[in-house]
């Protein structure tokens, strides 16, 4: 029997121990190669878009020639303002992308030796490039949409006579969310969050190709689709696939999912909920790749991803 890929050697390109004891120096050269990619590593100004530039040595910085501003090779980019040192965010990210059901910030924190609220927010920061890499992105060719529940969690009262029937909206919590996936068949996955599945009826008229095919599974506000695309659709009471319909794809990407937010995170605030689909997503997507190929991959969508306006000085704000 042939040795599945992720089992191989070939998928393992990349390690801690690799990063670690190439150091410092290395680590900021990787970085300015991917920010640069185009001049072979030398820097270029953010600001005038100028190739000439000398460096400060001393603070690891350069300035332009042009317009004599001086930057970094993290100015400008998802990870600007940074505190940790290269070495550290190079093995942050290698962490981030080897967990592929995700990793808690707790954890992660304990792996670097940093803050909680560090890991927090370097974490936060990948997913936010990541869901980047697809902002913009039609679906074209085979699609399956479906819809999953996450959050709301009610735990029941210990004496049977306090307990309340969970299912009734005055005893909801309000917290409860649906994420709809529409997954193209050898190509990207798009994660919606919504307050109701049917929803995604009016996401696909914004992002699927009408002359795209969805399947869809038996649910009653999927008829709609029947008007706008040639739909199949699948009983799952009945069987998962029947040689017409299917939505396997889609029970893929939910089933890490649901291992993300269940088995790392122990539940998740519908506040972030979006960009902890978006990471799911992205590691679905791109799961046959090396993990030193992922991890090259998320760092340079931070890099070519512009300074977050939601994770810069998060915690100055929210104190």
């Amino acid at each position: 029997m042939a040795q599945h890929f992720l089992l191989s050697a070939q998928a393992r390109t990349l390690s801690l121990r690799t990063i670690y004891q190439a150091g410092e120096a290395k680590a900021y050269e990787t970085f300015k190669a991917i920010r640069w990619a185009a001049t072979n590593g030398e820097p270029v100004c953010p600001r005038c878009g100028c190739v000439e530039s000398y460096g400060i040595p001393t603070r690891r910085k350069f300035k332009c020639v042009a317009c004599h501003h001086q930057f970094s090779v993290t100015s400008g980019t998802i990870f600007a303002s940074r505190k940790m040192a290269f070495v550290d965010l190079l093995a942050a990210i290698c962490i981030f992308t080897n967990a592929v059901k995700g990793i808690s910030s707790l954890q992660m924190s304990r792996d670097l030796d940093c803050q909680q609220k560090t890991a927090f927010v370097l974490c936060h920061k990948l997913r936010e490039a990541m869901a980047a890499e697809v902002e913009g992105e039609t679906l074209d060719d085979v699609v399956e949409m479906d819809g999953a529940y996450f959050g709301g969690h009610i735990r029941p009262a210990n004496h049977f006579e306090d307990r309340v029937d969970r299912r009734l909206a005055k005893h909801q919590t309000g917290t409860r969310r649906v994420v709809v996936v529409l997954r193209e068949r050898g190509g990207r996955t798009l994660p919606f969050v919504c307050r109701a599945e049917g929803e995604g009826v009016e996401i696909a008229k914004r992002v699927v190709d009408r002359l795209a095919v969805i399947h869809a599974d038996e649910a009653a506000h999927w008829d709609a689709l029947h008007a706008g695309w040639k739909t199949f659709r699948i009983n799952h009471s009945q069987a998962y696939s029947d040689g017409i319909g299917c939505t396997n794809q889609a029970e893929s990407y939910f089933s890490r999912l649901r291992r993300m937010v269940t088995g790392q995170h122990h539940g998740v605030s519908p506040r972030y909920l979006s960009q902890y689909a978006h990471e799911a997503a992205w590691k679905e997507d791109h799961r046959r790749m090396d993990n030193g190929a992922l991890a090259f991959r998320s760092l340079g969508l931070g890099l070519a991803h512009g300074v977050s306006r939601s994770w810069k000085g998060y915690w100055q704000r929210s104190a």
